[in-house]
């Protein structure tokens, strides 16, 4: 398998002087995903953990219910990408056809290449109540991603996906240049290993877009924390999803956007509020 990191040489401009060296990269790759020998989707993403990433690739767009129901896949490194090569049961892969979608877009595009609307903004399962957070807890999870992240500490240029619990902290984190991708491959990790979603949080080091909630309550995890802002559509989303959003993520504090009432604070109001 291809390394995610790659080394290069480059010069740099620094303190009004030009030098020489090199510096690590992440690597970049198409990765096609195929369906009983049908191209499905091709995403740019980083060629680690693929396994995770076909699997919860095929959970998040509703493919298959469970890991199970794929019964074989072949990692298959060709001249210009890698291709995962799916096999499903045949009454699965009929089901195809109907809303099947050829994807050439940019890094770890979550909507490139949909030909429908309503596909592309269909409403996410709702989440089940599961438990609830201390505004300390979500500090806590969202202060220990970026220790964990060996090929953001290396290249500074990949997101994250975590899943966090009580009793165990980080649970599984997966890295990649595409964001959309990094939480498809946690998700993967997740089903695998038959984590109860539902006494966690899922913590992202991106924006929070519609794509991204769809994709945790396929998790059904009930919080989602991020690093930076949601999307006016995301919040609606996460409200109809039953799902928590938190966002803005900062050593100070955060914001809640949706159903806050999972926060155990007196200090947080009913809707948005802002936790120091």
């Amino acid at each position: 398998m291809r390394d995610p990191v790659r080394t290069v040489e480059r010069l740099a401009w620094r303190d009004a002087r030009l030098s020489g060296g090199t510096r690590a990269i992440p690597e970049e790759t198409a990765l096609a995903l195929t369906y009983n020998g049908g191209t499905y989707a091709v995403m740019m993403g980083t060629p680690q953990n693929l396994d995770d990433f076909a699997i919860g690739f095929s959970l998040s767009e509703g493919i298959v219910q469970s890991p199970d129901e794929i019964a074989s896949l072949d990692i298959v490194d060709l001249d210009n990408g890698i291709e995962l090569r799916m096999w499903l049961a045949e009454d699965k892969a009929s089901r195809l056809s109907e809303r099947r979608r050829h994807i050439a877009g940019p890094t770890g595009c979550g909507l490139c290449g949909i030909d429908s609307i309503t596909e592309a903004v269909r409403p996410a399962a709702v989440v089940a109540k599961g438990r609830s957070f201390s505004p300390r807890e979500i500090m806590t999870a969202i202060a220990n991603i970026s220790p964990l992240q060996p090929i953001n500490i290396e290249t500074r240029a990949v997101h994250a996906a975590a899943f966090w619990t009580p009793a165990a902290g980080i649970v599984a984190l997966r890295e990649d240049v595409g964001r959309h991708n990094a939480l498809d491959k946690l998700a993967g990790a997740l089903a695998q290993a038959k984590v109860p979603t539902s006494e966690g949080m899922v913590l992202l080091t991106s924006r929070v877009s519609v794509e991204m909630v769809q994709k945790t309550a396929a998790i059904g995890a009930p919080v989602m924390v991020a690093v930076s802002a949601p999307t006016a559509l995301a919040v609606r989303m996460a409200e109809a999803a039953g799902i928590t959003l938190v966002a803005i993520a900062r050593t100070d504090g955060f914001e809640v956007f949706t159903h806050a009432d999972r926060i155990n604070s007196a200090a947080i109001a009913q809707g948005t509020a802002h936790v120091a």
